[in-house]
């Protein structure tokens, strides 16, 4: 039997092959255990991977993308002129290692592929990843593995680390993409993930960034224009000297995890800038803190205090970082480990997984990608289930093993799934039904505007609307109301700030949560702040989370004035509006979990405000 596993990471992909009754071993692809997870589109129209890629990226900077993976909700990249499916992408990296195991195979194939993934993956994205395979040819068995489940069988499959049926193994997964959290359960068939969690803007590469702007600092004031330059290219010339310095700054965090100091090459104008450990540490413990805690999070949600571990896995190549282990054992008291190179762990755990020991959940994308229809679920053994095991105050309801895991707590209590902008059977009803109901509706209220004429939107001074009043069923304000205008009516709102990421941890006053008119998995929060500082500090606290750009203008309606800012990053989009003389204010928050979030900026974010949330006059 030969089995390939394959460990598709952000930065690196990994390979490891077990054939001919010998132990699993690491497939060298270029000479190296970790190939890069790079792709460069050439004007011919073939897609080059790893080294190579790199190498051409010198030439074309823009026909070049360092990290696919990372890109995996969005449809197409555009590399250079060309746009490039995601999956063919993909394909091409998976090719190249089935190549390079073909060839060590003496032109054989491998009898069965195992490809890993993320615990938190949905259906959505566990689906690219198997077209991607089957586009990439490695036949019709292939068997997605989900990455602690797989670091688990690594570590037990050392002498000593066996983990028996009732044991867990928390793992502790820091990429360069992604951060992963997982508390791994022993069954009697293999392994069942009792708790997960994650930070998807939290990975190695933003380390790098952190560095990148250290550096900048360090040398910037010598040449500002210079280094406008280079954050911001123009040219080709700019383009490859970017490139180089980001490889060289890469180097440097590697070189800071086995020596206390080294040395930034920088490009002419610019002085060599030397960087120690602890500036490091520096400017990334706020970082690691928020891993280490959820960490944390993540073992009291499954019930089973760091003790009573097996013990703590370090897997993925960022957790090299020595302040990582001094952290966990700070926080937690428990000494975490890494037994083997961290990079390679994923792959050759997977090589240990019982066939039978995986959940189905994850292998029912494989009938969907061939037949092109959604998966059915269904339970985690083929067999009977043998008596689960019991881990000391684990209660198997809360997380079930198998099947389509709850939606996780940091997410809005009203918001559809990640994977909710695929069409569901049954949805084409529902949206009829709907459409149907918001005709009645409209014609009700165009009935009751043409019989009352007269009337008007309630409105209130400033006075009235200092401080917080009776609220009504929705969780609305007289003066809220005038904030919201329609919505109010229309939306489907529910008193509070929901339990999502939006969600303060202190009161702010009157609020109402409502689904955001024509944008599936968007909400719309009102809040009538009991201080206006307090408010605005939540408020300002909200649009730094997100990041990136910003676009900002004034706003009139409803007898209210005021100002709104939006901003657009990479895991979320906000639009905070406020109203000049009074606490009151409104956000639009979304999650960017979907293929219409990847496409969201800030002017988009304001367009939709002015067209469907700001009060009309």
């Amino acid at each position: 039997m030969r089995i390939l596993s394959v460990d598709l990471g952000t930065s690196n992909t990994v390979a490891v092959l077990s054939a001919h009754g010998m132990p699993p071993r690491v497939v060298e692809v270029d000479g190296s255990a970790n190939m890069p997870s790079a792709v460069f589109a050439t004007e011919e129209g073939t897609i080059m991977v790893g080294r190579d890629a790199e190498r051409r990226a010198r030439l074309d900077p823009t026909r070049f993308e360092p990290n696919p993976k990372r890109r995996i909700d969005e449809q197409t990249l555009l590399l250079g002129t060309d746009v490039v499916p995601v999956t063919e992408a993909l394909a091409a990296i998976l090719r190249r290692v089935l190549e390079e195991t073909s060839r060590q195979l003496g032109g054989d194939q491998p009898d069965e592929v195992r490809l890993t993934h993320p615990a938190q993956w949905g259906h959505t994205r566990r689906t690219v990843l198997m077209s991607a395979a089957r586009l990439a040819g490695m036949g019709p068995n292939i068997l997605l593995v989900p990455e602690p489940v797989a670091a688990a069988a690594h570590f037990a499959s050392f002498p000593g680390k066996a983990l028996a049926p009732g044991q867990a193994l928390a793992v502790y997964d820091l990429g360069a993409g992604t951060f992963d959290v997982a508390v791994v359960g022993a069954t009697q068939n293999g392994f069942t993930v009792l708790a997960e969690d994650g930070l998807p803007d939290l990975g190695g590469l933003d380390v790098d960034q952190a560095l990148m702007v250290h550096v900048g600092r360090e040398v910037s004031h010598s040449d500002p224009q210079r280094w406008q330059r280079l954050l911001r290219p123009e040219s080709t010339a700019d383009r490859r000297t970017r490139r180089a310095l980001q490889e060289d700054v890469k180097a440097a965090k590697e070189a800071l995890s086995r020596h206390p100091q080294t040395e930034v090459p920088m490009p002419e104008p610019f002085k060599d800038v030397l960087v120690t450990r602890s500036e490091l540490e520096g400017l990334v413990r706020p970082a690691m803190l928020r891993s280490v805690e959820l960490l944390s999070r993540t073992l009291r949600s499954s019930g089973l205090a760091p003790d009573r571990l097996a013990g703590i896995y370090l897997v993925g190549g960022s957790s090299r970082l020595p302040l990582v282990g001094t952290m966990i054992a700070e926080k937690l008291g428990v000494v975490p480990g890494s037994l083997d190179q961290p990079e390679t762990a994923v792959a050759l755990g997977a090589q240990h997984v019982a066939r039978d020991g995986l959940s189905v959940r994850t292998q029912n994308v494989e009938g969907a990608v061939a037949a092109g229809a959604p998966p059915q679920h269904r339970p985690q053994y083929s067999p009977p289930a043998p008596p689960p095991p019991q881990y000391p105050g684990y209660a198997p309801s809360n997380f079930p093993p198998s099947g389509p895991q709850p939606m996780p707590s940091n997410f809005p209590a009203y918001s559809p799934a990640p994977e909710r902008a695929e069409p569901k059977s049954g949805g084409r009803k529902k949206l009829l039904i709907g459409i149907a109901a918001a005709v009645v509706v409209a014609l009700a209220v165009g009935l009751t505007l043409f019989l009352t004429s007269s009337s008007s939107v309630a409105t209130y001074t400033a006075d009235q609307c200092r401080t917080p009043g009776q609220t009504d069923d929705k969780g609305f304000t007289g003066c809220l109301r005038q904030l919201a205008g329609k919505i109010a009516d229309t939306g489907d709102c529910k008193p509070g700030m929901g339990n999502g990421p939006a969600a303060p941890a202190q009161r702010l006053g009157a609020s109402s949560t409502c689904s955001a008119p024509g944008r599936a998995g968007t909400q719309v929060t009102y809040v009538h702040g009991d201080n206006a500082d307090t408010l605005k500090q939540y408020t300002d606290g909200l649009l730094t989370s997100a990041g990136g750009d910003r676009t900002e203008a004034d706003w009139g309606g409803n007898g209210l004035k005021g100002h709104y800012s939006s901003a657009a990053g990479k895991t979320s989009a906000v639009l905070v509006f406020t109203v000049a003389d009074r606490p009151l204010a409104g956000f639009i928050y979304q999650l960017n979990t979907n293929d219409q979030a990847a496409a969201t900026t800030p002017g988009t974010l304001a367009d939709y405000f002015e067209a469907s949330v700001q009060p009309g006059e």
